[in-house]
């Protein structure tokens, strides 16, 4: 589940930064002035009631999306990949054996010799 929200929020991050790079900006009818065209493709009003409402729609979708996944990192279920592994304090040691539990070799063929 996080996994596809994680998705669409890239996605729409990405439509956000996009639609925003078309917009223009409020100084660009100043072109016009001077010679230029002032969006005569699009009309008078141009794409800017379109664009302001796409523009909307993914910015409520981003924000709904970056909610959802702070709400699911917040809430992460109580697990690990730890579970069925034994601590080294519950693990059986191996006791090492006591230097005098063996007798050298040594010590054996003196006692065999005398």
């Amino acid at each position: 589940m996080t996994a596809l929200i994680i998705i669409v929020h890239v996605v729409v991050c990405l439509l956000l930064i996009g639609i925003v790079l078309l917009q223009t900006g409020k100084g660009a009818d100043m072109g016009a002035a001077f010679g230029g065209s002032s969006q005569a493709l699009f009309g008078g009003a141009g794409p800017a009631p379109f664009l302001t409402r796409v523009t909307t729609a993914a910015a409520v979708l981003f924000m709904v999306t970056s909610l959802s996944l702070a709400y699911f990192s917040a809430n992460v279920m109580e697990g690990s990949v730890m579970t069925g592994a034994q601590s080294a304090q519950e693990q059986p040691a191996a006791m090492p054996a006591a230097p005098d539990a063996v007798p050298a070799e040594g010590a054996q063929q003196d006692s065999a010799g005398q």
